[in-house]
């Protein structure tokens, strides 16, 4: 009888340190779970960017569950409700635009959510509602592209007007370029901006608008600054529909550097593109993995970008990825 006992006491002891390894092992074959909310898809950018993201999800083994917010910030609120309600492990978003997010982050906080940002960031007083910022600078891409003007326009006399298309109000890429390109070309009196309005960051709008601006200014404007390749792209239809010359009577500049605006620039209706890569699927699932296993990730991760004049357009198109 005591041998019985010892044994079953020996076979006990024997099975105790996998006994709590067994929940753990099974606790790690259950996929990590992010609940992403998009902007929208308002342009070639936003579709390549949804791409990335859910063929990264896929690639990294993260179920995914995405929503698509059709530009409205409530969607986007109501969408991040969601996945608190449902215990995702990291959220993730591109807010609509920079501001009204305080509560809804407050209760991904409370519920011990973890926050990343990809591509537009929040103007919240309290920065640690959110564990990282992954995306572009877009204050230096507005300077790119003053740059860029700058440099071209040397040795014209001025006043060269300009007319902008704003991408969405009260987005961060809409202010921050603005912001980055003024702060460039102030410093050359001759350039004015005659007409500012938002495009929305579409295609359709930035045409309407561009219509709206050539009824207005007429054979005044000099160059059009949009704040993405797919509202230059409308807004190039109205000049052509005017009877003037896209990248010659007007000088085109414009953000994200598209497959369509490399076209449009071999075509010779685009002057320039900056740089935005819409690809950020993969360190955004990197900094997912590295948050829930809860290694410090950096507050902000800049993309690194170029930019894209004409002349290099047919030579670099067979290699955009986007």
């Amino acid at each position: 009888m005591k041998s019985m006992k010892r044994r079953a006491l020996s076979l006990a002891l024997a099975l105790t340190p996998f006994a709590g390894l067994l929940p753990q092992a099974a606790m790690a074959e259950k996929p990590l779970v992010l609940g992403f909310s998009q902007v929208g898809a308002e342009s070639e950018w936003r579709t390549a960017n949804t791409e990335s993201i859910k063929s990264s999800a896929k690639a990294a083994d993260i179920t995914l569950k995405f929503s698509d917010a059709q530009q409205k910030q409530e969607n986007q609120i109501k969408a991040i409700r969601s996945f608190i309600a449902q215990r995702v492990d990291v959220i993730a978003f591109s807010p609509v635009v920079e501001s009204g997010w305080e509560n809804v982050l407050r209760e991904a906080k409370a519920a011990r959510i973890p926050v990343v940002l990809t591509d537009r960031a929040v103007d919240v007083k309290d920065d640690s509602l959110y564990v990282s910022f992954i995306g572009s600078d877009f204050v230096e891409e507005g300077r790119k592209a003053g740059r860029w003007l700058l440099e071209e326009m040397k040795d014209k006399t001025g006043p060269i007007h300009i007319v902008e298309l704003q991408g969405t109000v009260g987005s961060a890429p809409a202010i921050d370029r603005k912001a980055g390109f003024e702060e460039v070309i102030k410093t050359d009196s001759k350039f004015k901006i005659i007409r500012s309005q938002t495009g929305d960051f579409t295609r359709a709008k930035g045409k309407e608008v561009m219509e709206a601006f050539l009824k207005a200014e007429g054979n005044k404007i000099n160059v059009l600054y949009a704040h993405n390749d797919d509202m230059a792209i409308g807004a190039i239809q109205a000049i052509e529909e005017a009877g003037l010359r896209p990248a010659k009577d007007i000088t085109i500049i414009s953000i994200d550097a598209v497959k369509g605006a490399f076209e449009a620039m071999i075509a010779g209706k685009l002057n320039v593109t900056v740089e935005c890569s819409p690809l950020l699927g993969d360190q955004l699932m990197s900094v997912v993995k590295d948050v829930k296993a809860g290694k410090s990730v950096p507050k902000r991760i800049v993309t690194k970008e170029g930019i894209f004049p004409m002349e290099v357009a047919k030579q670099e198109l067979p290699n955009r990825k986007y």
